[in-house]
């Protein structure tokens, strides 16, 4: 059969609908940690969590938006089939984007988590197979991977235009207004999909349910074996005294997660024998890509701390003019500054923006764990210790870039550099020199590694946080990340739609968004530990030394997994 040059219609109807569910996703995700640390003072008040609790329930949603897809995988490949799965997922998230724009709520707040956390988990695995199932095709076949870098593109264009959408929002209208955008771009991408699909027949045909085979469990005895013990577990996690794990929700869910592992691993087991090796070679990535997820999701949470307190986000007059027209800038009163002869941290002309930004800031000056204490004993401290060494005649408006925009950085750099790694791999594929899929799997770990090493230097550079540093730092650290995620996650979707026995396709999905949930919320545990090291460039060390260890692991697999890609995907 003759290979086709372009890719299946298909595409593009899947790749908008991703880019608008991510658009809402990702808005979200954007203002989420600094909706939870936003104070009570504020024009628009948030509700008022430590960077501790924040990053808990950032990792926490996370991990259990990537769980999820295990159970909404199942249901699509048992009952209701893939494009029935991702318009009842699209729209619980567009319900729970919009209920997080009721005010200062906990239970809304909660509610409208758990709506995204259980229609992600429908949308996500399910879209994403029946773009592999558009490629089963022989003619189609040598064009997945690209096919899956060009999907991933789609993801990143939503991520990248919804921060400006939410710093508008927020900064002129609210929080509020912020989240129910995000509702609205799952909603658009709903209907896309659903008269996108008459125009693409390939995906109706595609878009078929497999039965299951003879031995297969019924969903009710998964639903006996897997998730009432998985809820007994968790609940066991949740209240145990104290906790082993740094919080009780991090307990639960890891305690959650051990009878889901158990049930992959015993697939295996139970599975054909010309299925066990790809099951095995599937779940061994899985295992070790844990810890990219880790490292990679603080973006939300460390790195959202440090672009926060520790970046200088003054706007120049050029750029000042820029983002005032678009109205995205964030207006600071500035009070006393500090002067270098009274023995204060900072630079003669800098600003203080009173008791709390200068604790944030200028931790030399005070004594250890005064930061932790009370707001009104740092007020007392402030005006007995503080006040009186500051000159008191300098006052202004500053006006800074709102934070939310960092988060633009990351799918900036997938839009531009998504182009050149396709075209590379295309370039060394022409001489018979591409890597396999799971050698870039493992470059991807690599890169990454080094990528942490950018924020040693900024950590090194700025007196471990003391003084704030230039953005280029977290232009830097993005820069080379994105090159290892690049290399890996849609890599990743890749291997699991080529190795994944048919019958059970979206399940196998579901353990990558598994190990995906696993890696987030350990991406909430280091997070929730930015406060206790003084020294941020060891907490930037301890990143670049788990996705080391990671990548080893994979480059010591490669081998085996060369040989099972090749014998099972071809």
């Amino acid at each position: 059969m003759a290979k086709e040059s372009k890719h299946p219609k298909g595409l593009m109807v899947l790749f908008f609908t991703e880019m608008w569910e991510r658009f809402g996703f990702y808005l979200m995700l954007g203002i989420f940690t600094l909706y939870m640390v936003a104070g009570g003072d504020e024009k628009f008040p948030g509700l008022g969590l430590s960077n501790a609790e924040s990053a808990d329930i950032y990792g926490t949603y996370l991990a259990l938006v990537y769980l999820t897809p295990f159970f909404g995988g199942l249901i699509a490949d048992r009952i209701l089939g893939y494009r029935k799965s991702i318009f009842i997922g699209g729209l619980l998230m567009a319900a729970g984007y919009i209920g997080l724009a009721i005010p200062n709520s906990m239970p809304a707040f909660f509610g409208s988590l758990l709506f995204i956390i259980v229609g992600n988990g429908m949308f996500k695995p399910n879209i994403s197979v029946l773009l592999g199932k558009l490629y089963e095709d022989e003619k189609y076949i040598h064009l997945k991977d690209s096919g899956f870098n060009i999907f991933y593109m789609g993801i990143n264009i939503g991520a990248f235009i919804c921060n400006f959408v939410a710093a508008y929002l927020r900064l002129e209208y609210g929080w509020g207004w912020a989240f129910a955008a995000a509702g609205v771009g799952m909603i658009i991408g709903v209907v896309w999909l659903y008269f996108g699909q008459m125009k693409a027949s390939r995906i109706v045909e595609v878009d078929v349910i497999t039965p299951a085979a003879e031995g297969d469990m019924s969903l009710g005895q998964i639903f006996m074996k897997l998730f009432v013990p998985a809820v007994i577990a968790g609940g066991l996690g949740w209240a145990i005294p104290g906790n082993i794990f740094g919080a009780d929700s991090t307990d639960a869910f890891l305690f959650f997660t051990i009878p889901v592992v158990i049930f992959y691993i015993n697939l295996v087991r139970t599975a054909p024998k010309h299925e066990k090796e790809p099951i095995k070679a599937l779940l061994s990535v899985m295992g070790v890509v844990v810890v990219f997820w880790a490292i990679f999701h603080q973006n939300g949470s460390a790195l959202t701390f440090w672009a926060k307190n520790n970046t200088s986000r003054e706007l120049k007059q050029t750029t000042e003019q820029i983002f005032s027209v678009m109205k995205l800038t964030e207006e600071v009163s500035t009070v006393p500054r500090p002067v270098t002869k009274s023995g204060l941290h900072g630079e003669e002309g800098e600003t203080v923006v009173g008791p709390s930004y200068y604790f944030e800031n200028y931790r030399g000056d005070f004594p250890t764990g005064l930061q932790e204490r009370p707001d009104d004993v740092q007020e007392d401290y402030w005006n007995a210790e503080i006040k009186d060494k500051v000159e008191t005649s300098q006052y202004g408006v500053f006006k800074l870039w709102p934070t939310e925009l960092q988060a633009s950085i990351n799918p900036f750099y997938i839009i531009i550099l998504t182009p050149l790694v396709v075209g590379f791999f295309g370039f060394l594929a022409r001489r018979g020199k591409e890597p396999s899929t799971p050698a870039k799997i493992g470059y991807g770990l690599l890169i990454t590694s080094l990528s942490m090493l950018v924020m040693v230097g900024a950590a090194l550079v700025s007196d471990s946080g003391m003084t704030k540093t230039s953005a280029g730092w977290l232009f830097g650290i993005y820069g080379v990340i994105t090159v290892g995620e690049l290399f890996l996650s849609p890599m990743g979707l890749s291997l699991v739609s080529k190795l994944s026995p048919k019958r059970i396709a979206a399940l196998m999905m579901g353990g990558w968004f598994l190990s995906t949930a696993v890696g987030n919320k350990l991406s909430g545990v280091l997070s929730g530990m930015w406060d206790t090291f003084d020294k941020k460039e060891y907490f930037f060390l301890t990143n670049v030394g788990l996705t080391f260890i990671a990548a080893i692991g994979i480059f010591i697999l490669l081998p085996w997994l060369r040989r099972v890609v090749k014998e099972y995907s071809e």
